[in-house]
């Protein structure tokens, strides 16, 4: 439990008694690969904290076709935040890529955090805070970078991760099709 309490005392400072409050409010749970936490069309009652291992979040559209939204491995959270902040139905699917042990917190110990312990509230806050500004940089990539240099950003952002993530997620994640994140990885490497 100390990477979670070292996650939020990078925003929050806690005391022993609240840390302890925080802890019983949460279950460790371990998954094994391709194990589905989230299907589209579900509400999300729940957010991940990753102890250890890969979760990613995805959408299929209507052609069967998966667009990789996130990516989130060891000391990062994840979760469907416009069904969990909404509660109605997502559009995401959230999977284990890798065995994992993660900290699940629910929306509903969650909410009770926020009135027990507000300085939670400010934490969560922080996080919100923190996503939205990386997904307006997403989609400013998206808009304005080309496939390499969206590559490269996530080779900056997910060292780790090349060799772990399957080539079309990460094709998938970064906007262009498995074959042409082939040629193009090729390229680069010619480089």
């Amino acid at each position: 439990m100390d990477l979670i309490l070292e996650n939020i005392a990078k925003h929050v400072s806690l005391t022993p008694e609240e840390q302890a409050h925080f802890l019983s409010k949460t279950e460790t749970r371990f998954y094994k690969a391709k194990t589905i936490l989230l299907n589209a069309g579900n509400i999300c009652k729940e957010s991940y904290f990753i102890n250890s291992g890969i979760i990613r979040s995805f959408n299929i559209n209507d052609n069967i076709v998966e667009h990789v939204l996130s990516f989130s491995c060891q000391g990062w959270w994840i979760s469907d935040m416009y069904s969990l902040i909404t509660q109605k139905p997502g559009q995401l699917f959230i999977e284990v890529l890798e065995d994992s042990e993660v900290v699940v917190l629910s929306k509903e110990n969650q909410e009770q955090l926020y009135f027990d312990i507000p300085k939670l509230e400010r934490f969560f806050r922080i996080l919100t805070e923190n996503s939205l500004v990386a997904n307006q940089q997403r989609l400013m990539d998206n808009l304005s970078l080309s496939a390499e240099e969206r590559f490269e950003k996530f080779c900056a952002k997910y060292p780790t991760l090349i060799q772990k993530v399957p080539q079309k997620q990460i094709a998938s994640f970064i906007g262009v099709t498995p074959e042409f994140f082939s040629k193009m990885k090729a390229r680069l490497l010619k480089k």
